[in-house]
């Protein structure tokens, strides 16, 4: 139903600061900014950085991924050094995670272990968002509603309080609780999606929506958990 994650917005106190940040540390480039947000692309995906203004809201503390070539992991260490990163290995391949100045933790994956390219080079920019983690208030029905949406659950927590789901970008669903580089789930988050058919995919979340808008192209919806989902062509 869904073809592909189209923006992830945060929300940040302060515009100039965050927009520094992500070109400084992640070599980023807004394509548009205005008094209320910046956009930056990454890959096929708009990352938004909006100030907390009006609604929808940006979301607080989300953990998001960044893809980048798995080569580039000894470049990505080099240039996140003097924020402490925290790695963790995921069978053979590594990640590391920062945190932004609105308490935003960022994880880059996909890397090659201990090695990669010369530290001294110049990594490139990410290459997209694969993953996007959420806060919800209980899991079962929260997953029952992603799958609505085309999404697939393929691990669970040993605690059985977070799941991990594969549609078009895995969605992590957390009951409240802190993961590694103690991450939370975000709370209020806004996200697009490509979708052939905008008002299927609304209709398919209606009996967990809170809020519905026809916008341009599409159709936005607030579900329960207070998270913004906006489907377009």
């Amino acid at each position: 139903m869904l073809s592909g994650l189209a923006h992830l917005t945060l929300e940040v106190k302060d515009l100039d600061a965050a927009r520094a940040f992500y070109a400084d540390r992640f070599g980023l480039t807004a394509t548009e900014a205005s008094a209320r947000e910046v956009v930056l692309p990454v890959g096929e995906t708009a990352l938004r950085l909006r100030r907390p203004d009006g609604v929808p809201r940006g979301g607080l503390h989300t953990h998001f991924a960044f893809t980048a070539p798995p080569d580039t992991g000894g470049a990505w260490r080099a240039r996140l050094v003097d924020l402490d990163p925290e790695t963790a290995t995921f069978g053979d391949v590594e990640s590391l995670y920062v945190y932004d100045p609105d308490g935003n933790c960022v994880e880059i994956g996909g890397l090659e272990p201990g090695g990669g390219r010369d530290p001294a080079a110049d990594p490139g920019p990410p290459t997209g968002i694969f993953e996007v983690v959420l806060e919800v208030a209980a899991l079962d029905p929260a997953v029952e509603r992603f799958e609505a949406l085309g999404f697939e659950p393929v691990d669970r927590g040993s605690s059985r309080r977070r799941v991990r789901l594969r549609g078009p970008i895995d969605l992590e669903l957390w009951e409240p609780q802190r993961g590694i580089a103690d991450a939370r789930g975000g709370v209020h988050v806004d996200l697009g999606f490509e979708t052939a058919d905008p008002a299927a995919a609304a209709e398919a979340m209606a009996a967990w929506t809170t809020d519905r808008a026809a916008v341009a192209d599409g159709v936005r919806i607030r579900d329960v958990d207070g998270h913004w989902l906006t489907f377009r062509r």
